[in-house]
């Protein structure tokens, strides 16, 4: 690429980073100068390609949380966007099923959440409506949530991806940010192609954000911590063991959902994931190391507060990945007749986990503004249901802190 000047630079060409470019150009400053400068040789190829595709409804949030602010206004801005723009998607429902008193009592918390967050068609049922919902599973009680649903966001993110560039927008792939330079006047964002100067900056960069910031001279208090979730799929034969969306109640501790079932927009169904440290950022497979990057992880004080914290459940999620037995019984805590030989190989994606120094996990979205930028720093699940909503929040903190 030759050097180019932007009135704003978005780094990362992930849904999120999308979005925000496109609604820059739609919406609020069609006259800007806008470019999405993304390292890989495609868009979208990380979180946003590598997760389960499910459309969440909001029930899990914090009423006075962005993630429940964001989520279900997002999630109808989303299938709104996809029918006007012929993206499929299908609101097949989720149950989430307790198994015993302690699930229930936890249960009837996340359906008051629900209700705060202005979920609608949530209900709570006893097991003869479970075995209408999903004949398979097994509970005592479960929350049905009829408008959660499941899209590719791949197809939704090259539909942002062509708005934004047919409005005059610029996507570059295959540009990595390897410096950003202050002068006077600009930011100089250099990458192996060349040059790109800017007057403003916005970093959605996923896995690498806080190290984006850090070019900033950013002093932001956390760091990513990548975690590996891994998946099975369900052989053919096996499929109509689920209908739509089945999942566990989560820990209230912990920001991961359990191993659950997820029946694909492509017609298969996924088991998983666990959740368990990657060793390098982008690691995918069990031998993806990075030296480098696990030095960081393990040289950062908030990793090994967290580590003190959690290291039983941590232990736990590392013999699951070790042992498909293992896997086996906690599916079966929802399916008890899903066996090992249901299940095949499936694939695996990487969190962008934002820890602080003090050890916690951010339960939350986590975007700062400074002078000439913005920075998007912890953004994970429901980051692509709400991507819309995200988008246009921060293309409002950008006029804000950007002053045009």
């Amino acid at each position: 690429m030759d050097s180019k000047s932007y009135d704003v630079v978005v780094i990362g060409g992930g849904i999120i980073g999308l979005s925000t470019a496109m609604q820059i150009k739609l919406e609020k400053y069609p006259d800007w100068r806008v470019a999405v400068v993304e390292k890989d040789s495609e868009i979208a190829t990380h979180q946003t390609g590598h997760n389960s595709g499910v459309i969440h409804s909001g029930i899990y949030y914090r009423p006075d949380s962005q993630k429940a602010q964001f989520c279900v206004g997002g999630a109808k801005s989303l299938r709104q966007f996809c029918d006007e723009n012929e993206i499929e998607y299908n609101q097949c429902g989720k149950v989430i099923v307790a198994n015993n008193d302690a699930e229930v009592a936890r249960l009837q918390t996340l359906h008051e959440r629900g209700i705060a967050n202005g979920v609608e068609g949530l209900e709570m049922v006893g097991p003869e409506r479970l075995k209408e919902l999903e004949p398979h599973v097994a509970g005592i009680q479960a929350l049905w949530a009829p408008t959660t649903g499941i899209v590719d966001y791949r197809k939704v993110a090259a539909a942002y991806a062509e708005k934004f560039q047919q409005a005059g927008g610029d996507v570059f792939t295959n540009a990595p940010v390897t410096r950003i330079i202050r002068t006077q006047d600009e930011l100089v964002l250099e990458t192996p192609g060349g040059a790109l100067h800017a007057k403003h900056l916005i970093n959605c960069a996923g896995l690498y954000a806080d190290r984006v910031a850090e070019m900033m001279g950013e002093d932001v208090d956390i760091q990513i911590i990548p975690f590996r979730g891994e998946y099975f799929t369900l052989r053919p034969e096996s499929h109509h063991l689920v209908n739509g969306l089945v999942y566990p109640v989560p820990d209230p501790r912990f920001p991961f959902l359990g191993v659950h079932f997820t029946r694909n927009i492509h017609g298969y169904v996924e088991a998983g994931p666990n959740a368990v440290l990657a060793l390098k950022r982008e690691g995918y497979r069990k031998v993806d190391v990075s030296l480098g990057e696990s030095f960081q992880t393990f040289t950062y004080p908030g990793f090994w507060k967290m580590a003190m914290k959690h290291w039983k459940t941590a232990l736990g999620e590392i013999h699951r990945s070790y042992s498909k037995k293992v896997f086996v019984r906690d599916l079966q805590g929802l399916i008890p007749e899903i066996q090992d030989a249901d299940l095949a190989p499936g694939g695996a994606g990487v969190r962008a986990q934002a820890v602080s120094r003090s050890g916690a996990l951010l339960d939350d979205f986590s975007i700062i503004r400074g002078r000439e930028a913005v920075h998007v720093l912890n953004a994970p699940s429901p980051g692509a249901t709400s991507s819309l909503a995200i988008g246009a929040h921060i293309v409002e903190l950008a006029a804000e802190a950007f002053g045009e």
